[in-house]
């Protein structure tokens, strides 16, 4: 029996971030989550990368560098901690910047293998000079915006569909009609203030599966054909999950996993490559959010299977994982 091609994917679950206790960020899923999908077999540790601080260049890319800088010295002010949720640490700084790493090299992994993504991210609402919501810096435009100075990517697509809309990701990409930014949603949920970006579909709470499928066949395949585009970031959000405490709608795990198949399988038939981040999920305890995570990537793997294979040579990984720039 032949082995499975490589899905590369990337984690930042060895970076620790002190919170306070019952804090509403689920900073404890992530390690049993690699745990998991290792025991299946979904991802190989040959192909599991640790991922490390992203430079400053790199964040600079989307973000303003006095945000940068006031960022990485601990000079945010007390209404932006507010709005960000999370205490200022260099811990944070580096999980933060980390996930940023992940995004970047999934990306570009992703334009070599097909499929590939990123343990962690999906930090859509970072803005360009401010962060939100437990997002300190946007890994989904930075990876972009990286790409796209190297010539790799002319016509990237957001493919957001966490429970929350990407409102950073659309304030940073207003106005770029290059860059397609596509977000299915809670309409009562936060942000309060949605921005307008590419596409915005907001469900009302309790929205169930067939209903929220409907609207998934109804809008995306269109959007991805009218943008053509060359690369989908897809932000795979698990809080429409009914159980999720800070979700709203109430998809089951079988409504989730018929999504996230569709998604493959869309960007499979017209050969886009796809980069996956993991995004929002809250159930308490993580359990339910770690299985639906789980979700997600058993249908990367299967349609990283199905792709053609490609060589995997050795120096692809050394250097998404050493050079300063991807």
């Amino acid at each position: 029996m032949s082995p499975s091609p490589p899905l590369h994917a990337w984690t930042s679950h060895h970076f620790t971030v002190p919170l306070p206790a019952h804090h509403r960020l689920p900073i404890g899923k992530y390690a049993p989550l690699v745990k998991r999908l290792l025991g299946e077999g979904i991802l190989t540790p040959e192909h599991l990368h640790a991922s490390r601080s992203a430079p400053r260049e790199w964040l600079e890319s989307a973000h303003d560098p006095h945000y940068v800088a006031r960022v990485v010295e601990g000079d945010l002010d007390a209404a932006e901690l507010r709005a960000l949720g999370l205490p200022w640490s260099p811990d944070l700084v580096a999980r933060a910047s980390a996930g940023v790493f992940g995004t970047v090299s999934a990306a570009r992994a992703a334009l070599v293998h097909g499929v590939a993504g990123n343990l962690a991210g999906g930090s859509h609402h970072a803005f360009r000079d401010r962060g939100e919501a437990f997002c300190l810096f946007n890994d989904l435009a930075v990876a972009i915006e990286m790409l796209r100075a190297k010539g790799r990517i002319r016509r990237p697509f957001v493919l957001d569909l966490d429970v929350h809309q990407g409102n950073g990701t659309a304030a940073i990409f207003a106005g770029d009609p290059a860059v397609f930014t596509f977000s299915i949603h809670g309409e009562s949920n936060y942000p309060s203030r949605k921005l307008s970006g590419s596409f915005d579909l907001g469900l009302p709470n309790g929205t169930r599966d067939e209903e929220y499928l409907v609207a998934l066949d109804r809008h995306l395949p269109s959007a991805l054909d009218g943008h053509a585009p060359d690369l989908v970031l897809y932000q795979a959000g698990v809080d429409a999950l009914a159980d999720d405490a800070l979700g709203q709608l109430s998809l089951t795990h079988s409504g989730l996993r018929a999504r996230d198949a569709r998604v493959f399988a869309w960007c499979e038939a017209r050969q886009l490559p796809i980069a996956v981040t993991l995004g929002g999920g809250y159930s308490r305890p993580s359990d339910a959010s770690i299985e639906a995570h789980v979700g997600v990537w058993r249908e990367a793997r299967g349609a990283r299977d199905r792709r053609a294979p490609v060589d995997d040579v050795d120096d692809f990984v050394d250097a998404v994982n050493t050079r300063p720039n991807p």
